[in-house]
Parts: structure tokens; C-alpha cells; sequence
């Protein structure tokens, strides 16, 4: 599926709209960067795909880069070729930004070449789970392909709409294809993964314009599903929130 014509900053700037009209939204994401950035070891971080300009209020010390141009970015950089020095980062994080990476395998190159070694990629991403994935399918515009190669080996096309997607790598990377990825980064390892939101995410509604959920509702849901996540995370999950680290 592709993304319908318009610009990403078009559509960061709509997002950034349903960001203010939806307290329920903000609610779920800001549990969300509180756990990134509790994931983070100390040190500088690098954000990619920063356009939302969530993350900054949750962690000191972060360079947020995006392929776009907005007044709260500190640089602009493509996730695949990262203009920094090797070693510069204890950190790199992602918010729904891994799907959209047209070869992850590029980035995760480019990761381990920035990251310290103790540093950390801490991301969020969508989970593919059996109850998600209708969702995803069949009512999210982004598709889901879960016969894709996330670390297929190829080049970026620069014609290639930045919004074009597939929420099926994050789970095919911590899943059946858990092995090549290690494989293919002996210096990386995967050392937490978690299958988060079971239903105030999907309730939400996202950044779309409605909402099933009450403001009222939503602590006590993301409180509820906090203590369901870790038995029924793989099964009803949403959100899949994981962790890589560069080791010697």
C-alpha cells in the first residue's frame, strides 16, 4: 500500500494538530517516552525521526534529527546514513519510526557504527499480535507485510515517499527473523522486549479524529493493562517497545 500524496510535513503538521485536540493521545505517548527514556543508559542520545518533537521533555542531553525540516529539530538526517562520528551516542531512540525505514538493515549498520559500546536503540513500534493485526490491516492506512525481509540488502530510492511503510519489521525482527539479526550484527543484542497498550491505544483511536476512550479512563486503563502486559502482551499488544544494545 502506498501512503496517500501528501508531503510529510503536511502530515506531521495534521498530526501535530489531533497531538493538541486529544488528551487521551497525549496521555498514551507520554507513558510511553517515560518508559524510553527509563530504558536509556547515560549520555548523549540521538533521536531519529524526531518531527513529532515528543521525546525532548522526557530525557536531558538529546539531539533529535528528522529527514524534515521543523523549527524544534537540532539537525536534519536520514537513519541510514547518520552524519555523526563513530562512537557519538549512548543512545539512540525511535518512536514509530523503524517501519517507515525503507532497509532497516542500513540503519541498524549505521547504529552500530554511532552507538558507544553499553550504548542502547530503544524503540516503539507497532506490534503485530493476533489481536492487532486486524486492526492493522485492515483499518490503519500503513501496511503490514509479514512475508517481507526486514534486512534485506539494497539502496534507498530518494523518490520514495517518506511516510511509506511496513508495520510488520519491528515484530519480524524480535521474532522468526530474531536470528539473522543476530547474525547479521554480532556486535548487537536484543535485551528487552514488550508487548504494551492492549487497549487504550486502540481505543484512542491514534491520531485519527475520534476517540472511544474517555480522558477520564485513561490512567486507570494504562495502569490496568501495565499489570495484563506481561501474561496477554503477545496476544493482545499494540505496541511493542524494545531494546537493543551495542556490546564489545
Amino acid at each position: 500500500m502506498t501512503i496517500p500524496s501528501i508531503s510529510a510535513q503536511d502530515r506531521l503538521a495534521e498530526q501535530g494538530r489531533q497531538w493538541q485536540r486529544k488528551p487521551v493521545l497525549r496521555a498514551i505517548y507520554h507513558d510511553l517516552y517515560r518508559r524510553m527514556a527509563s530504558l536509556c543508559v547515560p549520555g548523549l542520545t540521538l533521536e531519529v525521526g524526531g518531527g513529532s518533537g515528543g521525546f525532548k521533555s522526557f530525557a536531558p542531553d538529546v539531539i533529535s534529527s528528522d529527514i524534515v525540516i521543523e523549527p524544534w529539530l537540532d539537525v536534519v538526517a536520514d537513519a541510514q546514513s547518520l552524519p555523526f562520528s563513530d562512537g557519538s551516542f549512548s543512545n539512540i531512540v525511535m518512536f514509530d519510526v523503524l517501519h517507515h525505514i525503507e532497509f532497516p538493515r542500513l540503519f541498524f549498520s549505521e547504529a552500530q557504527r554511532t552507538l558507544r559500546v553499553g550504548g542502547r536503540i530503544v524503540m516503539v513500534e507497532p506490534a503485530i499480535t493476533p489481536v492487532s493485526w486486524p486492526f492493522y490491516h485492515f483499518i490503519h492506512e500503513e501496511p503490514v507485510r509479514t512475508t517481507a525481509d526486514p534486512l534485506a540488502i539494497g539502496h534507498p530510492d530518494p523518490g520514495r515517499h517518506a511516510f511509506d511503510a511496513n508495520q510488520a519489521i519491528p515484530s519480524l525482527i524480535v521474532g522468526r527473523r530474531r536470528k539473522a539479526f543476530n547474525e547479521a550484527f554480532p556486535n548487537l543484542s536484543i535485551v528487552g522486549e514488550e508487548w504494551l497498550s492492549l487497549f487504550a491505544y486502540p481505543l484512542s483511536g491514534g491520531f485519527k479524529a475520534w476517540s472511544l476512550l474517555p480522558a477520564r479512563w485513561v490512567t486507570p486503563m494504562i495502569k490496568l493493562e501495565n499489570r495484563l502486559a506481561p501474561v496477554l502482551g503477545k496476544l493482545l499488544g499494540f505496541r511493542l517497545l524494545f531494546t537493543v544494545e551495542k556490546r564489545a
